[in-house]
């Protein structure tokens, strides 16, 4: 009995015993922000006091104001009495003080320019005290052009002041609100009779 030689394999592995490269692994997709990249800004240029007639020169030459800036001067919030009188149900007595001025300061491209000043003061009174004052000042520049000199205090004192309540006005209502209280509206001020009343008081009294 003749033994049969066990035949090679006719496949010859060329890398010899290298065992096979190990597959890598897939990369992880790169994370792709979803926010938009911030444009840039370029910084918002500080306004000059200029004021700018219109280029048709008939339109330059009628009476024109031109607001050349607004802002707080000054403002100040008392709550002397508080927490006590926030949770008190009595209405409040309001008193509401108005003071007005103007002045001129440097003009700017020959056009007189004037600072008009509203001081507003608002106390409330309650039966367990005082429950809150506001104080603010609140002022404007405004450069008048082609305005008659009989017309000049009138638009100073009138015109000017009505332009600027309603902005002081959300100033008042929302320091009253910020201070644990219903916002203060303050009813619209007539600085025109106002300006009568000044106007009959610096007159001479009648004999």
């Amino acid at each position: 009995m003749v033994k049969k030689k066990p035949t090679k394999s006719s496949k010859s592995s060329s890398s010899g015993n290298k065992k096979p490269a190990a597959k890598s692994a897939p990369k992880a997709p790169s994370k792709v922000s979803s926010k938009p990249s911030a444009p840039k800004v370029a910084p918002v240029p500080q306004p000059k006091f200029v004021a700018t007639p219109p280029r048709d020169p008939q339109a330059a030459a009628l009476p024109r104001v031109s607001i050349l800036a607004q802002y707080v001067k000054d403002l100040s919030f008392e709550n002397p009495n508080a927490p006590r009188t926030i949770a008190s149900r009595n209405s409040p007595k309001m008193d509401i003080n108005v003071d007005l001025r103007a002045q001129p300061i440097q003009s700017q491209q020959g056009h007189p320019t004037f600072e008009i000043v509203i001081k507003l003061v608002a106390k409330a009174s309650q039966p367990e005290g005082t429950a809150f004052l506001v104080d603010l000042t609140y002022a404007g520049v405004f450069a008048l052009m082609n305005i008659p000199q009989k017309d000049l205090e009138a638009t100073l004192l009138v015109y000017c002041p009505n332009l600027l309540f309603p902005f002081a006005r959300q100033v008042i209502a929302g320091a009253t609100r910020d201070g644990g209280f219903p916002p203060l509206m303050l009813e619209p001020i007539d600085f025109g009779a106002l300006y009568l009343q000044r106007k009959r008081a610096q007159q001479p009294p009648q004999a």
